[in-house]
């Protein structure tokens, strides 16, 4: 259980990280990312450039104090070849050598060895005569080649030198027969290299100083062109979620009007049926009773029987006659409501009036007009749902409310075409209106047709009819 849950822990740790990781920015990731990758590849290259210089300097400086002391030393030395042991003579004149002189304060230390790991001469005179085993860089002098160490003294015979706290420049030189060139020894000195810790000090401090700078500028160059690349994703990342936010805020608005325009197309079917049963119960109430009333005198005894008198017939007739011109005028009356006037010359206040005026003679009731100043000339859409509203709205005041206190009042309010139908009767609860209320859905549906807005206000003083067309929608439209 126990590693069970420390297993969860470093997942849930890990997951963390990974989302924090993600939810920075592209040129931050870059910038934590290849700034751990640019120190990494500079310490790399840094350490590769400067052991690359330091073994140069180190080899061509030792190659210089090499060859001096190979020239100075060398023509004291025997046939190495033949030659097992120094004898005196030579021993002194390596000691006058390498005590005096240029040699005296250069060299700290020298020993000349044999291919056995015998020293054969050395300043240091307790390790004359004494065998070691070879080491690695003996072993390499011994093949022909010249070694050069700096500050890395780690033979057994050198505990004089890592004792010394001096910079010291370590040195196998192979010892050459003149005639053969064979190695018969190799000579191992070591040179105080106080100028020589400078310049190796120098050069890597250069070196390092050269791959910072190449490391920083190729680093800079690479952030600025992703800090831009990143600037730019970033500039089209918010452009796409604006228009991502856009586009779901269109797609709900037509979502809406899909759904409008599916309540309007079930409320323009209801409205239509609601629209034929009226006028079928006005065709029937009306001019086909009086008809029917007119074809029953037709068929009265009065007419038929030849006994009844001139003045009897002519009083049917009249009644007959009556009756119809009755039924002419409720028909006429029938199609004046569904017909539209002439209102295609008309301006808005004209427009007004004539829907006054119809509803006036109508129902005898007197209706008040308060118009402002209008637009010279408006679509005739527009014309048609003003008169349209118009008309409506005074023939349910006239209804509901007996067209007490009937008003139309036309203003413009910010580029706005306000109507307003009110009445003073009892007025009702704006919540009571429900779907089934066809003639205000119909006035809702046919003024939100036009991009406008409709509004109900109803209380005990009275009902307010609202209407209001943007004028510069309508004129582009």
């Amino acid at each position: 259980m126990p590693v069970s849950r420390a297993n969860d822990k470093y997942k849930l740790s890990l997951a963390s990280l990974i989302e924090r990781w993600n939810s920075q920015s592209l040129a931050r990731q870059f910038l934590l990312a290849g700034g751990v990758l640019a120190i990494c590849a500079m310490l790399v290259v840094g350490s590769f450039v400067a052991s690359l210089i330091e073994n140069a300097v180190t080899r061509n400086s030792a190659a210089t104090t090499a060859l001096y002391v190979d020239s100075v030393i060398a023509p004291l030395l025997p046939d190495m070849q033949t030659t097992r042991v120094l004898d005196d003579t030579v021993t002194r004149a390596l000691d006058e050598t390498l005590g005096q002189g240029a040699l005296g304060t250069r060299l700290f230390s020298f020993r000349l060895w044999r291919s056995d790991g015998t020293i054969l001469y050395s300043n240091n005179k307790d390790l004359s005569g004494k065998r070691f085993p070879l080491s690695d860089s003996l072993r390499l002098a011994f093949s022909g080649r010249m070694v050069a160490k700096f500050n890395r003294i780690d033979d057994v015979e050198s505990t004089a030198e890592r004792n010394s706290g001096k910079p010291l420049l370590e040195i196998y030189n192979p010892v050459l027969q003149p005639w053969s060139g064979k190695v018969v020894a190799v000579s191992e000195f070591y040179e105080v290299a106080n100028d020589f810790e400078w310049s190796l000090t120098q050069a890597r401090l250069l070196s390092w100083l050269v791959v910072a700078l190449f490391t920083l500028t190729f680093f800079a160059l690479l952030s600025i062109i992703v800090l831009r690349g990143s600037r730019t994703i970033d500039n089209q990342r918010k452009a796409l979620n604006g228009r991502i936010g856009e586009l779901s805020t269109l797609l709900l608005q037509n979502e809406a009007l899909r759904a409008r325009v599916q309540r309007a197309t079930q409320r323009a079917a209801a409205l239509n049926e609601s629209y034929l049963r009226r006028i079928g119960a006005d065709l029937h109430d009306g001019p086909a009773q009086l008809v029917a009333y007119a074809s029953l005198r037709l068929d009265s005894q009065t007419l038929i029987n030849p006994a009844a008198t001139s003045s009897e017939r002519e009083a049917s007739l009249r009644a007959i006659k009556s009756s119809l011109d009755d039924a002419m005028t409720e028909i006429r009356s029938v199609c004046s409501g569904l017909m539209l006037p002439h209102i295609e010359t008309d301006n808005l206040t004209d427009l007004l009036r004539r829907a006054i005026r119809a509803h006036e003679q109508r129902t005898g009731v007197t209706v008040k007009l308060h118009a402002t100043t209008t637009p010279l000339d408006l679509s005739t859409s527009a014309k048609i749902c003003v008169y349209r509203f118009v008309q409506e709205a005074l023939n349910n005041g006239y209804r509901h409310a007996g067209g007490v206190g009937q008003n139309v009042v036309q203003s413009l309010e910010d580029g706005q075409i306000v109507i307003e139908v009110a009445d003073e009767g009892p007025g009702f609860e704006a919540k009571d209106v429900g779907p089934q209320k066809l003639g205000l859905a119909g006035l809702r549906d046919r003024v939100e047709s036009l991009g406008g807005t409709f509004q109900l206000l109803s209380s005990h003083q009275g009902t307010t009819v609202r209407m209001s067309l943007n004028i510069e929608e309508m004129e582009q439209a």
